[in-house]
């Protein structure tokens, strides 16, 4: 394991693998090195890249440092980028992917940017996440409410009920709460892009970055149209579905549609 330092000081923590183009994946809510969807994931890509793994703020080995915003989050990508050599290519995936957006946007030198579902809330497909719904989450947080915040974000991205309630007897149950302080954080990096209404136009016109924007043929429809309705406003950006994947994509069917992507650019 090694780690960087990012502007505020705060020890992010990462592990890097492979030879070529450096990689940087970018986590959704909830999960970090060791658990989520990206270790196996950088196994695929190590192949042909040189992929960094990393925890964001507060999860994981990383250190967290009060007050968050999300402009430490993009600090601590920058400070990979500069361990990378000083540009690499960017993949987050779900809230992941919008943190991954902004950074890009910000101005970070990334080659090629890839992006899947992020969770995105454009139309009437689905019920629009109230600001009160964010105010109880950080309510819940800050009175040590961890398993009553855990599973406030798992109704709200429509896991069943069931799998909510049986979920808390899994041995996973301790590393999902393990994190749980870190859910509003991916919410202000969401801000209020689920709040029902379309996209606006001019709010990524500083990206350059090369961008793929990917969703599963077998997700819901209000997770799709938000993706395609991104892809349709950036810039730079090509849309693309994935055949039979849901939002738990699997890597086996991500990482060639990277590796392809990042190979051309």
């Amino acid at each position: 394991m090694s780690s960087v330092t990012s502007a505020d000081g705060t020890r992010i923590a990462f592990e890097r693998t492979g030879n070529g183009q450096p990689v940087i994946l970018v986590d959704g809510a909830m999960c970090y090195r060791d658990s989520g969807p990206m270790r196996p994931l950088a196994e695929q890509l190590a192949k042909d890249f040189t992929v960094y793994l990393y925890d964001r703020r507060g999860r994981g080995e990383s250190g967290d440092t009060a007050p968050y915003s999300p402009r430490r989050e993009i600090e601590d990508i920058e400070a990979l980028v500069k361990d990378a050599g000083g540009s690499a290519h960017l993949f987050g995936i779900s809230s992941g992917a919008v943190l991954a957006l902004e950074a890009a946007n910000a101005g970070l030198p990334v080659r090629g940017l890839a992006l899947y579902e992020p969770p995105l809330i454009v139309d009437d497909t689905r019920d629009p996440v109230p600001p009160e719904w964010v105010t109880e989450l950080r309510r819940e947080v800050a009175e040590g409410r961890r398993g009553d915040a855990v599973r406030r974000f798992m109704r709200v991205v429509q896991v069943p009920a069931v799998a909510i309630f049986l979920m808390r007897f899994l041995p996973a149950w301790r590393k999902i709460t393990g994190v749980a302080h870190t859910l509003p954080y991916d919410f202000e990096v969401i801000g209020d892009l689920q709040s029902g209404r379309p996209l606006p136009a001019d709010r990524w016109t500083s990206l350059t970055a090369t961008t793929l924007v990917l969703d599963g043929g077998k997700s819901p429809t209000w997770i799709r149209n938000g993706t395609r309705a991104l892809a349709d406003v950036l810039p730079t950006a090509r849309y693309d579905t994935l055949p039979g994947q849901t939002h738990m994509v699997k890597p086996t069917a991500l990482a060639p549609a990277l590796a392809e992507f990042f190979g051309a650019h």
